[in-house]
């Protein structure tokens, strides 16, 4: 049986130990990266795992002579923001605890420092301390595609990559959940940092994988799922982690030994309850247009939108204003590319909530 105290399933946070499931694939990937001091790019959508993985394989290689530093840009709006939490997660890092009053005070002082000199030395401040210390250190930051939207964030990218790509204690792991921003930057010939590293997607797990684990989770706690019903909560969050943990969760907390196709229903209709607020706020300022582009995405239109019958079936107007909703869609990260020339709505739940709640179908 399951530790009474420990929930069967993990959403909304940085999963771990018996709720992380599989990926030894990607993990010993990006494990070996680490070890050996290759920059990793990592990119999927949001609610894939990204965050749990990177931090699960941080676990695994830190030691006394392997230091990791994790930054989240996502708060950060300017280079001088960037740099202080740069700094500010090098230091904590790499110093011990006699040294942790210095964090405080060097944080404060970058604050008032703007300088344009001191950029060049901070982001050259972890290779230093690691020669100085004889160690080797792993940069994790997440949300990375947050410094594209930097005033000069051209010019500041080029700074990084000339600082750090002659590091050779150092290494580097970028990922971030906005698929066609991470995309630009990593694979655009044109930007900084075009080939900075081992660029990988991050996939789905398999649904055999997550009914395995679904049911297990289930029957370590004392309750049964049938492998139909743990298929069903894959084939309706399109195995995207965070809502597969969040449906499975929600069906668990409803069933009482056995669950049922009611109890699935239920879930389906609790989570798309906790959904609803982001997903009114994410579609009210859209236009007609827009809302009718995302439908035909909803209805299984996923190329051809030029033709004359989709046009007019899902009154999108003339055919020269495909691209631009296409191009303010994929801005506002509700739409991506899955395969050449292949449209989907990013959000499977999203795709729900419009067909069941806006369009009643």
């Amino acid at each position: 049986m399951a530790n009474e105290n420990e929930a069967p399933f993990v959403f909304g946070v940085r999963v771990e130990g018996n709720t992380f499931t599989d990926r030894k694939e990607e993990t010993n990937r990006l494990k070996m990266n680490f070890l050996y001091g290759v920059n990793t790019i990592l990119i999927s959508p949001r609610r894939m795992g990204k965050t749990s993985l990177v931090e699960k394989v941080c676990s695994l290689v830190e030691s006394d002579t392997l230091k990791i530093a994790k930054i989240d840009a996502f708060g950060c709006r300017s280079e001088n923001d960037f740099i202080n939490a740069f700094a500010t997660a090098v230091v904590r890092a790499t110093s011990s605890k006699w040294e942790e009053w210095m964090e405080m005070n060097f944080s404060i002082a970058l604050e008032y420092n703007r300088a344009n000199t001191v950029t060049e030395d901070i982001l050259q401040l972890p290779e230093t301390i690691a020669k100085q210390k004889g160690i080797k250190i792993v940069i994790c930051i997440d949300e990375f595609q947050q410094i594209a939207d930097f005033p000069d964030s051209i010019t500041f990218q080029k700074k990084l990559r000339s600082v750090w790509q002659l590091q050779s204690n150092v290494s580097y792991c970028l990922y971030g959940s906005k698929k066609h921003m991470m995309e630009k930057m990593f694979q655009s010939q044109s930007h900084p940092f075009y080939r900075f590293g081992d660029l990988f997607y991050l996939d789905k797990i398999s649904e055999t994988d997550w009914v395995e684990y679904i049911c297990d989770r289930f029957r370590v706690t004392g309750k049964e799922i049938s492998r139909e019903l743990a298929s069903e909560i894959c084939t309706v969050t399109d195995r995207y982690s965070s809502y597969v943990q969040q449906l499975a969760w929600l069906v668990w907390l409803r069933t009482d030994k056995h669950a049922t196709k009611e109890d699935v229903e239920f879930g389906i209709d609790r989570m798309l309850d906790a959904c609803e607020p982001l997903f009114i706020q994410q579609t009210e300022s859209l236009s007609a247009y827009q809302m009718n582009f995302l439908r035909a995405l909803a209805n299984g239109v996923h190329t051809g939108f030029t033709r004359s019958e989709i046009l007019d079936t899902y009154q999108l107007g003339t055919a020269a204003n495909i691209s631009r909703l296409k191009k303010a869609l994929t801005e506002k990260d509700l739409i991506m590319m899955t395969a050449p020339k292949k449209l989907e709505i990013s959000d499977p739940i999203l795709a729900l909530w419009l067909k069941r709640r806006v369009w009643k179908s």
